[in-house]
């Protein structure tokens, strides 16, 4: 069984997801949601799923002694970003090594970086009067949104989107999307279920 931590700082709909497309496999399981918020409405969802929650402040996220034993005890092999604000700290990437991907809501490397997260993301979209935007999963590294491109999906846009249609349209590719790119992704790393 491969044990997965989603980690998040919002209302966590890819959180809840994630926890509801992999409720019933037989090799896949979501031990442990973690939020740097303690009101992030992920954690009731994830709550509300049976997941175990855990509340980790910006400062214990910088101190492996906490945050390192708490993955353990879990049996945590992987962890998801799904809406998850603050930097990786470097100590978490070392120990897991490819083993933390990240769902950005733009086409990167177009809109991302410092301060590219959320509704930012999409008024960018907007401003540069982009005619498509998407989702990007990628792998975490030290780089804010610099490492290696697992998945992109894109879709569309019209002159006459609000930043809030351009949030939809690209939401809906998230919810479509994000489960099974995470699958084929545990399946890549860990090699196929048996």
């Amino acid at each position: 069984m491969i044990n997965i931590a989603i980690f998040v700082s919002g209302s966590g709909t890819n959180c809840e997801n994630l926890i509801r497309y992999f409720r019933s496999s037989d090799w896949v399981s979501t031990a442990l949601v973690v939020s740097n918020r303690p009101d992030a409405y992920a954690l009731e969802r994830a709550r509300r799923l049976g997941v175990p929650v855990a509340v980790v402040s910006r400062q214990a996220l910088a101190d492996p002694a906490v945050v390192l034993p708490l993955l353990s005890e879990h049996g945590v092999g992987f962890i998801v970003l799904a809406g998850f604000l603050p930097l990786v700290p470097d100590y978490l990437i070392d120990a897991f090594p490819r083993r933390i991907i990240n769902l950005h809501p733009a086409l990167l490397p177009r809109h991302g970086g410092k301060g590219m997260w959320g509704h930012h993301v999409h008024e960018a979209v907007k401003a540069a009067g982009d005619i498509q935007t998407g989702m990007t999963v990628h792998y975490v590294t030290p780089v804010c949104d610099g490492g290696d491109i697992i998945a992109q999906f894109s879709v569309a846009l019209s002159p006459d989107d609000s930043v809030d249609d351009i949030a939809e349209k690209e939401h809906q590719l998230e919810m479509q999307h994000f489960p099974q790119v995470v699958e084929q992704v545990l399946k890549d790393t860990f090699g196929q279920p048996r």
